[in-house]
């Protein structure tokens, strides 16, 4: 399925999840064998464009990952870029309906907890951060930070 959005204008917007630890899905095959690993916990966010995913998701799931407890397997998918990749996050997203930005926290091949976009929108990147460190510190046993603080902060303006 064509990408809505061109992939060099909005390619700082995934590698932002890039950058702190979350490498990029875009086939389905790719999210397919993300997901074929049951054991353990694993994150997937649902990027997107909107100023909610720029302000709020992709700085909260960075400062999440600066937490001594993070998932095991961290993952992004897409939304209006990978559509096809992105529909098969989504699928394993089952219970939810499709939600730009979003972000699954798996346990053992099941959502344990879910940010949808109601989540994340009107709250601040802290807001979300604390929310999923929460969940991390119910769910996760693999130890964070993700990446170095300065990497972080050279990323994302958290002023």
């Amino acid at each position: 399925m064509p990408a809505i959005y061109d992939r060099k204008a909005v390619e700082f917007m995934w590698k932002e999840l890039n950058a702190v630890g979350v490498p990029s899905l875009t086939r389905t095959s790719e999210v397919d064998k993300f997901m074929k690993e049951k054991k353990g916990t694993a994150l997937i966010v649902v990027n997107s464009v909107c100023g909610c995913a720029a302000r709020n998701a992709r700085p909260g799931v960075a400062l999440a990952l600066q937490n001594s407890k993070i998932p095991d397997r961290l993952a992004t998918v897409f939304a209006g870029l990978d559509k096809d990749a992105a529909r098969a996050a989504r699928a394993y997203i089952k219970d939810y309906r499709p939600s730009s930005p979003s972000v699954a926290l798996f346990k053992d091949g099941e959502v344990t907890f879910m940010l949808e976009r109601k989540d994340i929108e009107g709250f601040t990147a802290w807001d979300v951060s604390k929310k999923l460190i929460k969940a991390f510190n119910e769910h996760c046993t693999a130890k964070g930070p993700s990446v170095a603080k300065s990497v972080v902060e050279k990323t994302f303006d958290l002023k």
